[in-house]
Order: C-alpha cells, then sequence, then structure tokens
C-alpha cells in the first residue's frame, strides 16, 4: 500500500503547491498566526487531535486527517487533505505509524511536529510462541505507535504540542503552558488511578484482539497476549490461535477483549469456543462515540480491566 500511496502522491505535491495559501478561510494558512486570528492545525489520528484541543483551546482550529469512527492504520488521504496540510500552521503526526501521512508530509512540507521522540516509542515484536516466520516478519522491528495508552507518555507529548503552539503564537505561549500543565495533571491523576486501580487483581494476562496495549501493560504490570500483531489487519495462523488457546487455560483467563474499530468475529469464535465471554478494551485509535473523550474512554477501560481481571 506505501508504493502505491506515494505514486498517487507524486501529482499531488504540485496540486498542493498551486492552491492558495488562503484555501482554509480569509487570511487561512500560516497567516493564521500572524494577524492574531486562530492557529489551523492538522492532526494525524484522534489522541494528537485530543492533546492540540485541550492545550490550545479557543486559540486554535483543529481538525484530523481520519475521520471519526475510523481505523487510523490503514488511512488514506485525498487530494484535499493533502492541500490542507501545506496551508495549516502546524501538522502534529506520528512518524512511521501511517505511511500515508508521513509521505504526504515529505510532499506538501508544512511545518509540523513528530511526536516520536516525545512519545519515546519502543516495543520491537518480539517473536511469539506460536507465531509463523511470516507472522514474525510482519512485525518485527516495528515500534509500537500506541504510547497514547501510558498516561505519563501522552503527558509527555502534550508538552512538546504545547511547546511548538507557543512557538506559531508567542503571545498565547503562557496560555499553552498552562494548559498544558493542567493536562499534565489529570493525565498523571490517571496514572494513578491506573496504578492503584490494577495494584491488586488475580489476573495479569489480556488476551486481545491486536497488540495495542504494550505500553499499559508495561507500565501497569500486565502482560498482553494479541490474536493480530501491532497491525490489526495481520490474521493469525491456526498455530497462533492454539497457542493463544493454551495461554487462557494455563492462566485461567475469563474474558477476551474485543474493539469498536476490528471485526469481532475472531475474538468472539475463540471465546466461544472456550466457553469464556468477551469484553471491549478500546485502544483509542479513534472515537466511536461524539459523547466522549480520550479520558473518558481511559476511565472506562480501567474499569473494564478490574473486572476481567478481578482486581481487588
Amino acid at each position: 500500500m506505501q508504493r502505491s500511496l506515494r505514486r498517487a502522491l507524486v501529482p499531488l505535491a504540485a496540486l498542493a503547491l498551486a492552491l492558495p495559501l488562503a484555501a482554509c478561510g480569509d487570511g487561512g494558512g500560516s497567516g493564521g498566526s500572524a494577524d492574531g486570528g486562530e492557529v489551523e492545525v492538522m492532526t494525524a489520528f484522534y489522541p494528537l487531535q485530543y492533546a492540540v484541543e485541550q492545550i490550545g483551546g479557543d486559540a486554535v482550529t483543529v481538525a484530523s486527517l481520519v475521520p471519526a469512527g475510523t481505523d487510523p492504520h490503514s488511512l488514506e488521504l485525498s487530494p484535499s487533505q493533502v492541500a490542507s496540510m501545506s496551508s495549516a500552521d502546524l501538522v502534529v503526526y506520528l512518524g512511521g505509524f501511517q505511511p500515508a501521512v508521513d509521505d504526504a508530509v515529505a510532499q506538501a512540507d508544512p511545518t509540523a511536529l513528530d511526536v516520536a521522540d516525545a512519545a519515546r516509542l519502543e516495543g520491537e515484536h518480539a517473536h511469539a510462541e506460536g507465531e509463523t516466520e511470516e507472522e514474525h516478519a510482519d512485525h518485527a522491528g516495528s515500534s509500537d505507535p500506541h504510547f497514547w495508552l501510558d498516561p505519563l507518555r501522552m503527558a509527555d507529548t502534550a508538552d512538546a504540542v504545547a511547546a511548538n503552539l507557543a512557538e506559531a503564537v508567542p503571545e498565547q505561549a503562557e496560555t499553552f503552558e498552562a494548559n498544558a500543565a493542567d493536562l499534565r495533571t489529570r493525565l498523571e491523576q490517571l496514572d494513578t488511578d491506573y496504578r492503584e486501580g490494577l495494584a491488586s487483581c488475580e489476573q495479569s494476562t489480556i488476551v486481545v484482539a491486536h497488540e495495542a496495549y504494550g505500553y499499559l501493560t508495561e507500565a501497569y504490570g500486565l502482560e498482553q497476549v494479541g490474536i493480530a500483531g501491532i497491525d490489526p489487519e495481520s490474521e493469525p495462523s491456526p498455530a497462533r490461535l492454539r497457542e493463544i488457546e493454551r495461554v487462557i487455560d494455563e492462566r485461567d483467563v475469563t474474558v477476551v477483549f474485543t474493539e469498536s474499530l476490528i471485526n469481532p468475529r475472531v475474538a468472539q469464535v475463540l471465546a466461544d469456543d472456550l466457553g469464556i465471554t468477551t469484553a471491549l478494551l478500546d485502544p483509542v485509535e479513534n472515537l466511536t462515540h461524539p459523547d466522549s473523550d480520550y479520558l473518558a474512554v481511559m476511565e472506562s477501560n480501567l474499569a473494564t480491566l478490574r473486572e476481567a481481571l478481578r482486581c481487588a
């Protein structure tokens, strides 16, 4: 998919350059910060959108490249989205997560923040039991992008966002700094809630739809076993499913976790075959309910984990 996207984006560079910077409205683009108007920020997926909204407040307008309720992993971009990136005051993205965004940033050359360093990405895929060489090759060497499931990494990333917004609008720097500090306080409280809520549980293994929870499990003393790897579209082999069944049996796992943006068929069949239940654990890659937000979903996840892991 990445090669085809690169071919598709070659003519888009000329299109992006040909469109006027005022495409987003009068005084739009980089002129937004120069004339004291709102700063226009384009974000690559929902957790980054949330951070910018919380820090920027009324001083920014925020758009996400990923439509609500869709999977950010397989994002493809339209010509108008690429053009909008070139006229935004700031593009916030995670390098290596969405190849289409990486290619578009290279083509449109906007003012951009890659949050990979602030998020401290890690998690090269180890060779799991029951995993074929082909399955391992699909994931080996890739970093886990789901840093936002660790609230403290999310806070560090938000600080980087605040610093970049302050560069775009120096007169609002104190406001951005104060908003970032407030967001960090809420994220640190969320971290405390997770540490206390998961401190004493009968179970520590979670069987999940895909390996999105590495930072969460590392932070709170849990272990994830993924039906699919970091890429949710990868299909598990029969050997991998047999290994997961063995883990479920030996560790007395009673819940298989599904996700709202992934077809639950494989997880449901696995749970049904073993006579156990399923529950929804949201990796917060995107919102599925417009009235919710990052903190609300994370708090709901904690309640779900506590019940499934039989925590005191």
